[in-house]
């Protein structure tokens, strides 16, 4: 009868564990949903109430491949630098961009954020030229909402994305990876030149 009870103990144990498992799973992709944003492992640990970074590491493994088998069109993904993201598929983003409650930005304005981020560092002449003489009138509306930063030199400034524009955006702290990620994007959205 003893070894019954500790088969049946045992069970309800791999049971309980099964279910917290799935609880801090749930956690993880709660707080990857409401943030909107990359997190880093120490937020996820904080989200899940665990210490183990192994642990939550082990989790998201599992999160990102639900995901993946269930083919739809949110994805988690391991960004370059280590944080995680909660994300339509690049596939799906034109099409559902519309029917976002508020658009962050217009298309000429996500244009010229694009331009900058894929030329950084880049002067303020330059984006001008290339996105013509609204690209002021961008370039002012994207540093009061902190995804570019100018540094005077001279008669001219300096642009370049922030970290918030990375977090936002789902790309690296590196304005070199960024342009390959951003290339990859544009291939996938079959644009040639960032002007279309």
């Amino acid at each position: 009868m003893k070894v019954e009870t500790s088969s049946y103990t045992s069970s309800k144990d791999t049971a309980k564990t099964m279910d917290e498992e799935s609880e801090r799973m749930a956690l993880i992709e709660a707080a990857l949903y409401a943030a909107g944003r990359p997190l880093t492992l120490k937020d996820l640990c904080s989200a899940a109430g665990l210490r183990s970074r192994k642990k939550v590491k082990q989790l998201l493994g599992k999160l990102i491949k639900f995901y993946e088998e269930k083919g739809g069109a949110v994805e988690v993904r391991e960004l370059p630098d280590g944080r995680y993201v909660m994300q339509v598929k690049p596939a799906y983003f034109q099409v559902v961009r519309r029917f976002a409650s508020k658009p962050l930005l217009s298309d000429g304005a996500l244009k010229t954020l694009a331009y900058i981020a894929y030329c950084q560092p880049v002067e303020q002449k330059e984006v001008a030229k290339a996105r013509g003489t609204q690209a002021y009138r961008h370039l002012k509306l994207l540093e009061n909402m902190g995804l570019i930063s100018r540094e005077r030199r001279g008669r001219t400034a300096i642009v370049t994305t922030t970290p918030y524009f990375s977090d936002l955006f789902g790309l690296s702290h590196n304005p070199d990876k960024v342009r390959s990620q951003l290339r990859k994007v544009f291939n996938e959205m079959k644009i040639k030149e960032i002007g279309e």
